[in-house]
């Protein structure tokens, strides 16, 4: 397989060289050039056709954010990678890239910490960004397809166990494209949705409050970063806090919300699969798991854990997804019982919680 081509476009001369280094240094990558703004990046992306971009927010002449538009002009469908500064300004920042078109984003490391951290930083989070968002190499195809053979595969009554029945919750796991998916999905959803949402996105602090702030503006449902103690209402959707792991529990006869710093789990705090296993203790066979667009497996073992008491899950399709790692593993493992397109997953939310409460016709059921 050929070495995926990247062009690395960033003002500051020290993060051109660690992530210059960095790739090259990475088995199947290769930099083939590099820009100091916007102005000069359109012009080596027009003589260099890249693979992928990385491109910094925050330049002189041209920023990310005025760049962007020109690159999904010139290449709409080559990713682009965004750094950003891990700050309240940064946070909106990277929102309003991703809305312009970029794939994904990085946080830069804190100019506080020494080279050799920076240099470990950026490796941790970067590199497997450029290989989901870019060709699989067979490695990665066959670590994802080992760890879906050591999932239990549905037993005969979970599988055929797909009508649908009343839920009380919806739970949603997301990651890579999640922002651009949520904006296009949640807004569809009813002012009186009858069931609650909780929501991990894979975000740091800071970036899931302006999220929510943001998706709140344009959904008829409450959206809210999650807190501690607060009682889970229909019409409410709720996402976890970067950096906390976020769980359902239930008081009596209400579902609330409690949140904690236990160890990341899939490298991930918050983590899918401990917002899937919370919900599956606390409601058993009455949830709805969604698993939609993201990077890696967070979400696959408690999506079957789900199953396991009974509830369902659907995911999203690979053709609308920006990275299918997340909902594929799932699809794969035999635990869905709906693949489907990003412009149908509200509908299907909608029909299913509407099941036990009012009466669907024939041709809704």
């Amino acid at each position: 397989m050929e070495d995926i081509r990247v062009l690395v476009v960033d003002d500051s001369v020290a993060i051109r060289k660690i992530v210059t280094d960095l790739l090259n240094e990475t088995d199947g990558m290769r930099v083939i050039g590099t820009a100091s703004n916007g102005e000069i990046a359109l012009k080596r992306i027009e003589e260099l056709n890249p693979d992928i971009v990385t491109l910094d927010i925050e330049m002189p002449v041209m920023s990310g954010l005025e760049a962007l538009p020109e690159i999904q002009k010139l290449r709409p469908q080559m990713p682009v990678v965004v750094f950003s500064a891990q700050t309240e300004q940064g946070a909106v920042a990277t929102l309003d890239a991703l809305s312009l078109g970029a794939s994904d984003y990085v946080t830069k490391p804190s100019n506080a910490g020494s080279p050799e951290e920076a240099a470990e930083s950026i490796q941790t989070s970067l590199i497997p960004k450029i290989e989901s968002l870019c060709v699989r190499s067979g490695a990665l195809e066959a670590r994802l397809e080992k760890k879906i053979a050591t999932t239990r595969a549905p037993t005969q009554t979970e599988a055929a166990s797909t009508a649908p029945r009343r839920i009380d919750l919806v739970a949603i796991g997301i990651s890579t494209g999640g922002p651009n998916a949520l904006g296009a999905m949640l807004p569809e959803l009813p002012a009186d949705l009858p069931v609650p949402i909780v929501i991990v996105q894979h975000m740091p602090p800071k970036f899931t409050d302006h999220l929510a702030r943001r998706l709140d503006g344009e959904c008829k449902i409450n959206v809210r970063e999650g807190e501690s103690g607060v009682k889970l209402e229909p019409g409410s959707c709720w996402i976890a806090p970067g950096g906390l792991h976020m769980v359902v529990e239930r008081h009596r006869n209400e579902l609330v919300l409690d949140l904690n710093e236990a160890p990341p789990e899939n490298h991930c705090r918050p983590a899918v699969d401990v917002l899937f296993r919370s919900v599956a203790e606390a409601l058993g066979p009455r949830s709805l798991g969604v698993m939609m667009t993201g990077m890696g497996q967070d979400g696959l073992l408690g999506c079957e854990v789900l199953r396991e008491r009974g509830s369902q899950v659907i995911v999203q399709d690979e053709a609308s997804s920006t990275v299918w790692s997340m909902p594929g593993v799932v699809a794969k493992a035999g635990l869905a019982v709906e693949t489907l397109p990003l412009d149908r997953i509200a509908s299907a939310i909608n029909r299913r919680s509407a099941i036990g409460r009012t009466q669907l016709t024939k041709a809704e059921g």
